[in-house]
């Protein structure tokens, strides 16, 4: 059959009415319907995808909307206001329709009044944020690069510290959320226990034994006297202690230290001159010379200021203490690499000195996720191991 043929009777076929109807109308019928499915679902896509709709819901009007609104994302000396969808829903129709069906679980939600008041969506937040995040770490923060893009941005319009974070994290193509949590809504409060710490009680010392070296992996509370009623103070995180006597539950414990002559000396450092804290007495417990017994005082030639060797000798719960050092030490190394490198190549513990860390590590500790027990262990690993007890230094 020639080409003249086949044209011929394929178009006798579309004109030629079947048993019911041409295939041509269908054809065209089909192709209008298409047009009208498409219109109809565009207009409803677009519909959800505006703010009005977003805080139609009150549980959004009366929560997460107002802390918007205290925001840059809202008021700012450009104009430009981001909405809802700008920072929750991809522009690329692809990841738009993806996101929309993650979202559709959001209805069995105001089903069931999941957050439809403020009491409940307050004990929701934390779980709320850390899906968000999740997900904007997952696709390496897609919404944010709506309408930021390290490709357009003006390095010699930036001031030198935005140029100072900003820089390393565009040559590492870093997301947005991993450093700018909480930037348009309020940061959750941190419930439960710390995973930092929940993973060290699993190596906790079972029992203590007198005459044996101890480290605290957790705040543990000080008091005078066996009896444990009246408090002393509170141990910090990384403190090494002497256990001196074991009753029961309780151990006594002997801590060599040092303080400043100053005010109250209720502050205890672990070193002459260093600003690592091991320990904050009571006023009392301070004060106290049966408790405290403090050495000949030296003058820091840095500061001008007077330091006493202390022993201080306090009773405790024998929970919250490791046998090695090791441990809490590559514990806090895990999280110190893995909270402090998303925005830029973390500085070695020896780059800086004791004093010089905590000044250091409070400007940056704000764009983690370290709960303040974290913190705490962190800070005493980078001061432990600074330039002041590096070799190489």
């Amino acid at each position: 059959m020639s080409a003249k043929q086949t044209l011929v009777l394929f178009w006798d076929t579309l004109r030629s009415p079947p048993t019911t109807i041409s295939l041509g109308v269908l054809a065209f019928g089909g192709f209008v319907t298409g047009i009208i499915f498409w219109g109809g679902f565009n207009t409803a896509l677009e519909v959800t995808n505006t703010e009005k709709f977003c805080i139609s819901c009150h549980e959004m009007s009366d929560n997460v909307y107002q802390e918007l609104q205290e925001t840059v994302h809202w008021e700012n000396r450009t104009g430009v206001r981001a909405t809802c969808p700008d920072c929750h829903v991809p522009h690329e129709w692809t990841n738009k329709i993806a996101r929309k069906m993650q979202a559709s679980k959001e209805v069995w939600g105001k089903i069931f009044g999941t957050i439809d008041t403020r009491e409940k969506f307050l004990a929701k937040r934390e779980e709320l944020a850390r899906h968000e995040w999740a997900r904007l770490e997952a696709n390496n923060s897609l919404e944010c690069r709506n309408c930021h893009d390290y490709d357009s941005m003006d390095w010699d319009a930036m001031s030198d510290e935005a140029v100072f974070y900003m820089q390393p994290a565009a040559e590492l193509n870093t997301g947005c959320i991993d450093c700018h949590k909480g930037i348009a809504h309020h940061l959750p409060e941190p419930s439960g226990d710390s995973p930092v710490i929940a993973e060290l009680s699993g190596k906790a010392a079972r029992s203590l034994s007198a005459g044996e070296d101890y480290y605290a992996y957790q705040p543990v509370a000080l008091f005078s006297g066996e009896d444990m009623t009246t408090a002393a103070g509170n141990l910090s995180l990384g403190a090494r202690v002497q256990v001196l006597e074991t009753s029961g539950d309780t151990v006594k414990l002997s801590l060599e230290a040092w303080r400043k002559n100053k005010g109250y000396g209720r502050v205890l450092y672990d070193q002459f001159g260093m600003n690592t804290r091991v320990a904050v007495l009571e006023k009392d417990a301070a004060g106290d010379d049966t408790l405290v017994n403090a050495g000949a005082a030296q003058t820091d030639d840095n500061t001008g200021l007077d330091w006493s060797p202390v022993n201080v000798t306090l009773w405790a719960n024998a929970e919250g203490f490791v046998a090695d050092a090791g441990v809490l030490w590559d514990t806090a190394a895990e999280s110190y690499a893995s909270g402090c490198s998303g925005c830029h190549a973390q500085p070695d513990p020896d780059h800086f000195t004791t004093n010089a860390w905590p000044a250091l590590f409070s400007g940056m500790v704000g764009f983690t996720n370290m709960d303040p027990s974290e913190q705490e262990l962190v800070l005493a690993y980078l001061q432990n191991h600074s330039s002041d007890h590096s070799a190489s230094h």
